[in-house]
């Protein structure tokens, strides 16, 4: 069985993390992955103090495993939910799209291990310098918020660069890129888009059908103008997006423009008005699978990659 020095840092089984995906990681996702042997992630999203308590409670009824929760450093309740999780104790927190350093004191001596996202080895750098137990490098293949580098890139700089463990993310999806993921000096590896197809994800069933219908240039990026580029899979609101980033309308009406379309596809599964946010491994994931089969297969097909890595080295 692989196992790498993250699963002895957390407490897991094997060394996989489920992303923290607004409007889909909750406390029933994250409760199974963790239960599976991986690291659950709970999406604290733009939601308030009372709705990742409940999640927390979720997940807990769920596993005695450690699981952790992803704060969006851009959210309104930021404040709030950064003291949640510090009074709830959670193993790991995650962060995303920006810097946390004003919290990690209260995060550390919580006892909890955080664990950020980062797109740059300067981020990298400085979240080692505040105490980070890891980083998440994750390239700009992934869904949601988006950075310039790959994951091919990125990872193998990040992990030349600071000394704490290195987790990778970004067009990942089964053994072939854990292995590779590997080879690029991570030792472990998120994914997002895979485990939105877990039978244990709420999700709406479109939602599902998109990423299961998707081929290999299925995704866009939209949003470079406002500073916060996502890629999504494309559909008759990505394409105007796009048409509107480009045209004479304004900051503030784009920004209206895409206000709540990702939840009406996550919850209300809107086909023509909803962001669809998913990887470009999206191309690869053709079945639901509970969480716990997922993890195993992947697991499994990466030992056979690497157990013949050197096949073609002479």
């Amino acid at each position: 069985m692989i196992s790498t020095p993250i699963c002895d840092i957390l407490g897991i089984r094997y060394p996989i993390f489920q992303g923290g995906m607004a409007w889909i990681s909750d406390g029933k996702l994250a409760g199974a992955v963790s239960e599976a042997g991986g690291l659950g992630i709970i999406s604290a999203m733009n939601a308030d103090a009372d709705y990742l308590r409940g999640q927390i409670k979720i997940a807990r009824e769920l596993t005695d495993k450690p699981f952790g929760v992803n704060i969006m450093l851009m959210s309104p309740f930021a404040d709030e939910v950064a003291q949640v999780v510090a009074e709830e104790k959670v193993a790991v927190v995650t962060t995303g799209a920006g810097n946390p350093s004003k919290y990690m004191k209260m995060w550390i001596e919580a006892g909890i291990k955080v664990i950020p996202v980062v797109a740059s080895v300067s981020l990298a750098r400085l979240m080692q310098r505040v105490g980070a137990t890891a980083v998440i490098a994750e390239g700009g293949e992934s869904g949601g918020h988006v950075g310039d580098l790959t994951t091919m890139t990125l990872v193998p700089q990040v992990a030349s660069a600071v000394t704490i463990p290195v987790i990778a993310a970004g067009g990942i999806g089964d053994g072939r890129g854990v292995a590779a993921a590997f080879m690029l000096g991570a030792v472990g590896v998120q994914l997002g888009t895979r485990f939105l197809v877990a039978k244990e994800c709420g999700v709406h069933q479109n939602y599902k059908n998109k990423v299961l219908k998707a081929n290999d240039i299925a995704t866009m990026t939209t949003g470079k103008r406002l500073g916060h580029p996502v890629r999504s899979i494309k559909n008759p609101y990505t394409k105007e997006y796009f048409r509107l980033e480009y045209s004479s309308i304004s900051d503030e009406e784009l920004e209206a423009y895409g206000r709540g379309a990702l939840r009406r596809a996550a919850v209300e599964g809107d086909e023509k008005t909803g962001c669809f946010l998913a990887g470009q491994i999206a191309g690869m994931v053709n079945r639901e699978q509970p969480a716990k089969e997922i993890i195993e297969e992947i697991f499994r097909e990466a030992e056979d990659v690497l157990n013949g890595a050197t096949k073609w080295v002479k």
